[in-house]
């Protein structure tokens, strides 16, 4: 009669705790690899948040500079808007002396009712400040000041709750005045109406727009990190 083999089941028992252990060590890796991962996608977060804190610092800055310029020019507009008061008449006749009739004040510059539109819009009148803003461009259409005049339109819009005119508003600025320093801005915060209204296609076409047609501007960077943040 055949004696049974007793190595056999021995010998099973080490290669099932030899695979036991090799699984062991795959599921370790495997949880390294997932805190790595994780790590890494948070440190990218971070320097995301970073990087646009920022470019948002940068454009407060860029900002207060133009509006002090802005300024500037709404005060020489005032002024070479007050003519001087002509001097007196004196009647060649009788020798008495009157005062002329001074000339009508000049109408406002695109400078000025910028200002005044911003003011308005500080003070959270919309309607104001929109009518501001129209007026600029219905009388000084050429000006440099005007896109940035029909992005303010757009964000008076969207401050009354408004998307649709908005939307319309800030592309306005995008077709109308592609050049313009405003037209990523104005691009971007349409991408940004789009999400907030649920649109996220039309939001990534914009904010792909951004990236490949003004991949200079500062509205670019915002737009690439919106982009990876929104897979």
């Amino acid at each position: 009669m055949r004696a049974p083999n007793r190595c056999a089941p021995t010998r099973r028992a080490r290669q099932i705790d030899a695979l036991a252990r090799i699984l062991a060590t795959i599921g370790d890796s495997v949880q390294n690899l997932r805190s790595n991962v994780s790590r890494v996608q948070g440190d990218m977060r971070g320097e995301f948040r970073q990087v646009n804190q920022q470019l948002l610092q940068i454009q407060e800055l860029t900002g207060q500079s133009q509006r002090r310029l802005q300024d500037l020019r709404a005060e020489m507009e005032l002024r070479n808007s007050q003519p001087a008061a002509p001097p007196p008449v004196t009647s060649p006749v009788t020798g008495d002396t009157t005062a002329a009739v001074a000339p009508a004040p000049a109408a406002p510059g695109p400078a000025q009712l910028l200002s005044l539109g911003k003011q308005q819009y500080a003070q959270r009148s919309y309607g104001a400040a929109r009518t501001a803003f129209e007026e600029l461009l219905r009388t000084h259409a050429t000006s440099d000041l005007a896109p940035e005049a029909q992005l303010y339109i757009g964000e008076c819009y969207a401050a009354e709750g408004n998307a649709a005119a908005a939307d319309a508003a800030y592309n306005t600025v995008v077709a109308k005045y592609p050049m313009s320093p405003k037209a990523p801005n104005a691009l971007y915060k349409l991408a940004l109406s789009q999400a907030k209204q649920g649109k996220r296609t039309e939001a990534r076409t914009f904010m792909e727009r951004v990236v490949r047609e003004y991949p200079q501007s500062d509205e670019a960077e915002l737009a690439d990190a919106w982009l990876k943040s929104n897979r």
